[in-house]
């Protein structure tokens, strides 16, 4: 035995309360050390709490286990090249975000941010503040303002732009990343006027007089692309490292990134290989550009670095725009815009094709659907495809398509996902976010199958947990809270929040685990902590399993180890 613990070994490291390093090695052999033993901690294996414990750690991989806090696992640090003495702290399966977007997480950091702006007239400051630093004639852009909570209670317009920026074109882009405000001198420079006719799946939102507003919704944002800012290689490679390191910090393991640029993933890959970027990163790619590497992945399977951290497999497309834009694809009109049922942002001709071959290669679909009409459709068109590729015909029979957001539904649709096989990729910040406004937009009967966690789950469908980030903070602790309290952040609900839809607490780590490892065809690999298992870890100075539901929002992350190597400690 190379080892004196081995996998095997583990029911007698329990029986007796321990397992160390095989003492009878003659000490003139050499013998290779355990890369690390986890020290004092508290974790959870399914249900049950284990306090005190050791994790023995070696080639990536928990080794063994010592669930007997009576016996000191580590007490030999010469048998291990790292010891971590966690005491008190508790340990869980490294979470991971299961809809995020890696490189607008960096980028957040390194723009104007606009995350949290409490009204207009603070985004005017905030803008002011920007151009005055900014060259006459260059275009600002920022991200992050939401008008939900703001006095206002409109959309901003480019009037409100041009106070502060007569010169300098503006560009403003709504959290959600659905929408976007620009300022009559973005409009001049993109040709934009009254009689500009918005491209399919995008709309222009115009005045009583007639003149647009400067909001442009969804794709009628492409009118305005060659105003943007473009990114240097070395700003890209920047944003990257960047949310790499914010996400590790959060106590994140891995991220599930949406929509990536195919050109992206070489980069992403050599910085992942380089230990630049110490997080896992699995990918789903926008279909742009992406035609060598979706032929890669047919031919050879999944696509990785190195280091197996990045694993690119799938591609991502939308159905719809989103809720608070009003850009949902919904059966019924908008309560408060009844003229308006929504965009749909793709053409079944285009997009099914494509559903029928990805099953024949292996590939993973996910496909962003929010309203109620987006997300019936999306099961239908699935439906179709896996009706027209039987399972003989595909590369993988049961292929794990995903639906990502499944925000609202027809009540009739929630039982289709376990009967289809699809995946719901949700991120309950958008409820608490959501939940202050939908009422507006959808009415409370509409509601009822909305953020339908608890349905989904009761119905037998997996839901694998994420936040959307940078479209929401991408905090685990927000998320998980979200879950399992759904109220905000200050603990407010009200009737139409639907508490019944909550989840309890195993279920919300399973959605940033386990069902989150499903959503990746990691399960045999990833999502619990036993033995075999990679040792990726998130680890919090309290216990979010059994603590007060508002204290989950105040704990710290005092560890993250990805592999067995620690990438954040605080």
């Amino acid at each position: 035995m190379k080892y004196g613990i081995s996998i095997l070994a583990l029911s007698a490291c329990l029986t007796l309360g321990g397992c160390g390093p095989d003492t009878k090695t003659d000490q003139t052999q050499s013998r290779q050390q355990f890369d690390l033993c986890i020290n004092d901690v508290s974790f959870y294996m399914g249900d049950t709490k284990v306090s005190g414990a050791d994790i023995v750690v070696d080639g990536g991989k928990i080794n063994a286990l010592n669930l007997n806090a009576d016996a000191d696992l580590c007490d030999n640090g010469t048998n291990y090249k790292q010891v971590a003495d966690l005491s008190g702290a508790y340990l869980y399966s490294g979470f991971v975000d299961s809809h995020a977007h890696l490189l607008g997480i960096g980028l957040r950091e390194m723009t104007l941010n606009l995350e949290g702006t409490p009204s207009i007239k603070t985004l005017q400051k905030a803008l002011a503040d920007e151009v005055a630093k900014t060259p006459k004639g260059e275009t600002v852009y920022g991200r992050g303002w939401i008008e939900t909570h703001w006095p206002e209670d409109r959309f901003p317009n480019r009037q409100d732009l041009d106070t502060v920026s007569p010169d300098n074109p503006v560009l403003l882009q709504r959290a959600d990343g659905h929408a976007m405000v620009i300022n009559s001198a973005a409009l001049k420079a993109a040709g934009i006027t009254k009689d500009t006719k918005p491209p399919f799946g995008g709309d222009i939102l115009h005045g009583e007089n007639g003149e647009p507003t400067g909001m442009l919704i969804d794709h009628a944002m492409s009118l305005i692309s060659d105003l943007k800012p473009k990114l240097s290689p070395a700003r890209k490679e920047a944003a990257y490292i960047k949310a790499s390191e914010v996400y590790a910090a959060y106590g994140w393991t891995g991220i599930q990134s949406m929509s990536v640029d195919a050109n992206d993933i070489s980069l992403i890959e050599r910085l992942s290989d380089e230990g630049k970027l110490k997080i896992r990163v699995y990918n789903a790619v926008d279909m742009q550009d992406a035609e060598e590497l979706v032929k890669n992945i047919a031919a050879n399977g999944p696509q990785m670095s190195n280091n197996g951290r990045v694993v690119t497999r799938g591609l991502k497309f939308y159905i719809d725009g989103a809720l608070g834009s009003r850009g949902a694809a919904l059966l019924a009109p908008y309560a408060d815009d009844p003229e308006n049922t929504g965009l749909f942002l793709v053409k079944k001709e285009y997009i099914m094709p494509i559903f029928e071959q990805s099953l024949r290669d292996g590939i993973q679909i996910s496909t962003h659907a929010i309203g109620d009409r987006a997300n019936q459709l999306m099961l239908d068109w699935y439906e179709e495809a896996f009706a027209a590729v039987p399972e003989s015909e595909r590369k993988i029979a049961k292929p794990r398509w995903r639906n990502e957001h499944s925000q609202i539904l027809d009540l009739t649709d929630i039982p289709r996902y376990k009967e289809l096989g699809v995946i719901a990729s949700m991120q309950p910040s958008h409820a608490i976010g959501d939940l202050y406004f939908a009422n507006k937009r959808i009415g409370k009967d509409r509601l009822a199958s909305g953020y339908a966690w608890r349905s989904l789950i009761d119905s037998g469908a997996i839901i694998a947990g994420g936040s959307d980030a940078p479209v929401e903070r991408g905090d685990p602790r927000i998320e998980f809270y979200a879950a399992v309290a759904r109220k905000s952040l200050d603990g407010y609900s009200d009737e139409n929040w639907f508490a019944n839809e909550k989840v309890t607490r195993p279920e919300a780590l399973k959605m940033f685990t386990e069902w989150a490892a499903y959503a990746a065809f990691e399960e045999n690999v990833a999502g619990k902590i036993a033995p075999g298992m990679r040792a990726d870890f998130t680890v919090f100075d309290k216990d979010i399993m059994t603590i007060p539901e508002a204290e989950i929002l105040t704990v710290d992350t005092v560890m993250t180890i990805v592999d067995g190597e620690i990438i954040y400690k605080k």
